[in-house]
């Protein structure tokens, strides 16, 4: 009877509240595709089925080559090889190198907004889910010591109510994917670095606005965590890379011995 009854009860809210698309808003019979608790998927579409319609997942394109070895920057011609962009081979960055999962455009795009600013915090678990494959794709558990999320300054945290990049990371120890996806064991440092005053948002800004926005602007206050350490900073988008290229400036001060970077999606070029 209680089964019944909640498949009644389960019908009757479809009915009366049909699922709409987070990304376009046209209506969304479809629920999610449930797959074995120690296999999940990694795939965009499958994460994500329960919140986007079929025409929005199929809309996210992923990061492939060929790319920047050093920024991730994807070219807009697919042919040839992996090779330095023109910014990376004029001025180097202080991390070792930078990857993502997929373009920031399409439902990718908006469903990172609608973490931060509509607060629909349900979509980190999937798109932590994704990320962690990225990890998987790109890095080695063993080659890091410690992960860390690009901080908010308290008066964005305050009024969010939450870093989305940290909800990302924050579940990766308890993730099993398929046999080449094991579970990892990852140090993850939420405060170790902090945004200390304030920026403009990075995306109202132009290339050099954004680097004097963001100079300055982070400090790191457990150096005994930095030292030596292999660091992965995440972030949700790499856009200029101002912000993350300033996080691992202030970390390498701090003796950091490499950092890597790692964002749910990339800005590509406009030529």
């Amino acid at each position: 009877m209680r089964k019944t009854a909640n498949r009644i009860a389960g019908a009757a809210r479809k009915f009366f509240f049909p699922n709409r698309c987070l990304a376009c808003g046209n209506l969304h019979p479809t629920g999610p595709e449930t797959k074995p608790e120690d296999h999940p998927s990694s795939d965009f579409g499958d994460l994500t089925a329960a919140y986007l319609c079929k025409v929005c997942r199929n809309g996210y394109t992923p990061v492939q080559s060929p790319i920047c070895p050093m920024c991730g920057l994807a070219f807009k011609s697919r042919e040839g090889t992996d090779h330095l962009c023109q910014s990376c081979a004029v001025n180097p960055k202080y991390f070792h190198q930078a990857r993502a999962c997929g373009h920031y455009s399409g439902p990718l795009m908006k469903v990172i907004h609608r973490i931060k600013y509509s607060g629909d915090i349900q979509l980190a678990e999937p798109l932590g889910r994704l990320l962690y494959s990225a990890f998987t794709a790109h890095f080695q558990s063993e080659d890091i010591d410690l992960v860390l999320p690009v901080p908010l300054h308290r008066t964005k945290f305050r009024q969010r109510g939450f870093n989305q990049s940290y909800l990302f990371i924050k579940n990766w120890n308890g993730m099993v994917g398929s046999e080449n996806h094991q579970r990892g064991h990852f140090r993850i440092a939420r405060d170790a670095l902090i945004r200390t005053r304030p920026t403009v948002p990075q995306t109202e800004l132009g290339r050099a606005e954004r680097l004097a926005n963001i100079r300055k602007a982070f400090q790191v206050v457990a150096p005994h965590l930095i030292r030596d350490r292999r660091i992965l900073l995440v972030d949700d988008v790499y856009t200029t890379g101002a912000t993350v290229n300033e996080c691992a400036g202030v970390l390498l001060k701090h003796h950091a011995r490499r950092i890597d970077v790692l964002t749910l999606a990339r800005a590509m070029s406009p030529s």
